[in-house]
């Protein structure tokens, strides 16, 4: 059997250890060749290719980014893109696609193995915000990168007693600003799924600085004020599935509490370094296993299906079912976080 691999959407930590697995289990074990797909869907789309095996996975378990390449290209928003899919996987004599992604990735697979195409997906995202699994791999990564952010500011915001800003991803799900601003012990975490209230926030930054302690607040980049506010944007720009840029809260953060506290803040925007540069061990622990048992789907003929991680245990579930809804943090989580507020 001849098996496509393409990666697609935003880079991640852990992206080659799920390549290096699917090709180091695919060859040794089930005697598979392997095409990689260049850029996303682009790839098939376009017959972007390069050869992927033993050789081209060696040393690569500890990179980050992709040796595949990626992009947000949507074949559903192209015209003929279906077909020219599945004419170009039938001129390289591809038999089956492993498709590594989040929510646009995957929701593509899910169209295309209704129309056919035998693909098995694997779930990536650092917002851990698909349902179908309880983590998605560069997560941790993403966590432990804020988190270490954190603790750096701490000591620049008591030397200066000033209030920092942290701003990290998260567009409609607050899973990172929660675990990192816990683990960071941030003074507030504000997050898209409870919208916040400014006058809240500055109270609780007065009532800081009454204990002699500056206060460090981590926002999603998606969190928005209760009074009906809109997401902050960078731009205007949508990409291929229609999502705009994002960014920008921090800076509008900080300003608020600034004139209304009169007390210097300042933002930090994490952006991108979230999701760059070496994976922990638990993403790569995370992502080898999710490319064992992807390739595994394959041989057994389990299409239209992702793999998943429930308690310890690696599962297949629907595509349809990885993909139908956003994880969200639940209010119940977001209390334990509230507790230290202020």
């Amino acid at each position: 059997m001849r098996v496509g691999v393409l990666t697609g959407g935003g880079d991640c930590p852990g992206l080659n250890a799920v390549i290096r697995a699917v090709v180091r289990r695919g060859v040794n074990g089930h005697g598979f060749e392997f095409v990689g797909f260049r850029e996303g869907w682009k790839g098939p789309l376009e017959g972007l290719t390069m050869e992927l095996g033993i050789g081209q996975c060696r040393g690569i378990l500890p990179r980050g980014g992709t040796i595949l390449g990626s992009s947000r290209t949507n074949p559903f928003k192209i015209d003929d893109g279906v077909e020219r899919i599945k004419k170009n996987l039938a001129a390289h004599g591809v038999d089956a696609l492993v498709a590594i992604g989040g929510e646009d990735t995957l929701g593509v697979a899910t169209k295309l193995a209704d129309l056919g195409v035998n693909v098995v997906g694997v779930p990536k995202t650092i917002d851990n915000d698909l349902s179908g699994t309880d983590f998605t791999f560069g997560f941790d990564t993403a966590v432990n990168i804020a988190t270490e952010a954190i603790d750096r500011l701490h000591t620049t915001a008591e030397s200066h007693d000033r209030v920092l800003v942290v701003e990290v991803m998260g567009r409609h799900a607050g899973w990172i600003a929660l675990h990192a601003g816990m683990a960071g012990g941030a003074s507030e975490v504000l997050i898209p799924e409870q919208p916040f209230d400014i006058d809240e926030v500055c109270r609780n930054v007065e009532t800081r600085f009454q204990t002699s302690f500056a206060p460090i607040i981590v926002v999603s980049e998606g969190a928005v004020p209760v009074d009906g506010g809109d997401m902050t944007l960078s731009s205007g720009a949508v990409d291929a599935f229609g999502h705009v840029r994002l960014g920008g809260i921090g800076d509008r953060l900080a300003s608020e509490i600034e004139s209304r506290t009169g007390k210097e803040a300042r933002a930090v925007v994490l952006g991108h370094v979230q999701r760059g540069g070496t994976p922990t061990a638990f993403d790569r622990w995370l992502a080898t296993r999710f490319g064992l048992h992807a390739i595994d789907a394959v041989a057994a003929g389990d299409f239209g299906k992702m793999v998943a991680l429930r308690g310890t245990k690696i599962v297949r579930v629907g595509l349809d079912e990885g993909t139908a809804k956003l994880k969200l943090v639940s209010p119940e989580e977001f209390a334990e976080a509230q507790v230290f507020f202020g």
